[in-house]
């Protein structure tokens, strides 16, 4: 929370919008990523998820030499996993398979402004949507139960869409003339999202070819349909803040905390019995030297970062939580004296849930490549 500008580069911090007041040229950030993942349980993995996707999209404009405006579209959360689990019915071999896809974004529109000489404040106004996919279904396994019986999926598809509000501020002190502590907060005032969801039951049959090879059919028909169950999505308050100690140019260290309220999520009138989260991340960056001329590698930003998060979800009485390694680089490219480019590539490798008592482990790496553009877009200029 108490990242601004770590060096020449302006970069838009959009998970706290009192930073946009320090943007003194016209800032672009766009991203990609690639996410691999693996669920395993009782020490059977299931199959390989590969996800790819545009994450962000981001303009910062100052306004002037105290504000400046950001917007954009960036990820808020996402759903991708694909698992299967073998039981037996009486002295029927079965399968059940558990499957689920989609996100949500965000799209915002946030303006910072600085306070006297050593505090910002900002908002941002946030609008999310998106759509989430779940399917389960139950299949038979024996080559005679396949080729004589129907197997059965329940499909849920969810749209969900509605407003938001966050705001943040952050206190820049010196230490000295290159070295200064900031601290941030945000928050927001919780949500209050639109839901529909769309629910259908099929049956179907598989087929065996003389390869042993199973191919599914057509659905057969229908059992149960529901079309848009409309509910409102209660979201939980979120407390985030955090410290960023650094020398410009040259190296930044910080940390954040944050706490989510899950215990007052709602959909509709249902409490689903969610626990209060919290996380830490720690994390820092190096540039070896900013004006190096003849060793490009000390331009580099190098990055390292540390996360740590008991999340929402509680089985029994297990804590689920989530470990996480983050490394990356900043590659500085070619530039004038008015515009500069990076090009930032990142990895995090991590975990969430475990194996103990017959639960599932979510072992993921997300690999992550943007590119950051600073010009004199939309400022006049003069000939004299």
């Amino acid at each position: 929370m108490g990242v601004r500008k770590p060096g020449v580069y302006d970069n838009i911090n959009f998970a706290n919008p009192a930073s946009y007041s320090t943007l003194a040229l016209t800032t672009f950030d766009v991203g990609a990523s690639v996410d691999l993942r693996k669920l395993s349980k009782a020490g059977i993995s299931g199959k390989n998820q590969v996800n790819s996707t545009l994450s962000h999209i981001t303009f910062g404009i100052p306004v002037n030499k105290s504000s400046a405006l950001s917007f954009g579209l960036v990820p808020y959360s996402d759903l991708g996993y694909q698992f299967k689990n073998t039981a037996k019915i009486d002295t029927t071999n079965v399968e059940y398979v558990y499957g689920g896809e989609g996100g949500v974004s965000k799209a915002f529109l946030g303006y910072g402004v600085k306070i006297g000489k050593n505090l910002s404040i900002g908002l941002n106004l946030g609008y999310l949507f998106g759509s989430l996919k779940e399917n389960r279904a139950l299949e038979f396994l024996n080559d005679r139960d396949v080729a004589n019986s129907f197997n059965s999926r329940t499909q849920y598809q969810q749209s969900v869409g509605g407003l938001s509000f966050d705001y943040g501020l952050q206190y820049s002190a010196n230490i000295n003339d290159k070295t200064k502590l900031i601290l941030g907060y945000t928050g927001n005032a919780g949500k209050s999202l639109n839901s529909k969801t769309n629910t259908v039951t099929t049956r179907y049959k598989i087929n065996i070819n003389s390869l042993g090879e199973r191919s599914e059919q057509s659905a057969t028909d229908s059992t149960f349909f529901s079309e848009g169950a409309s509910a409102k999505i209660n979201m939980p308050l979120t407390h985030t803040a955090g410290f960023a100690f650094e020398k410009f140019n040259s190296w930044l260290i910080g940390a954040d905390i944050s706490y989510n309220r899950w215990s007052d999520y709602r959909e509709g009138k249902v409490n689903p019995g969610l626990n209060n989260s919290y996380g830490v991340v720690v994390g820092g960056q190096l540039t070896p030297d900013a004006a190096s001329i003849s060793n490009y590698w000390k331009l580099v930003d190098y990055r390292l970062g540390l996360k740590y998060d008991r999340t929402f979800v509680k089985i029994g009485n297990n804590d689920i939580k989530q470990y996480a390694l983050a490394f990356g680089f900043g590659f500085p490219l070619p530039s004038n004296r008015s515009s500069f480019y990076k090009i930032n590539l990142s990895t995090e490798i991590g975990q969430r849930g475990t194996e103990k008592n017959n639960l599932v482990r979510d072992s993921y790496v997300n690999i992550n490549l943007g590119f950051t553009l600073n010009d004199k877009w939309f400022q006049k200029t003069y000939i004299e």
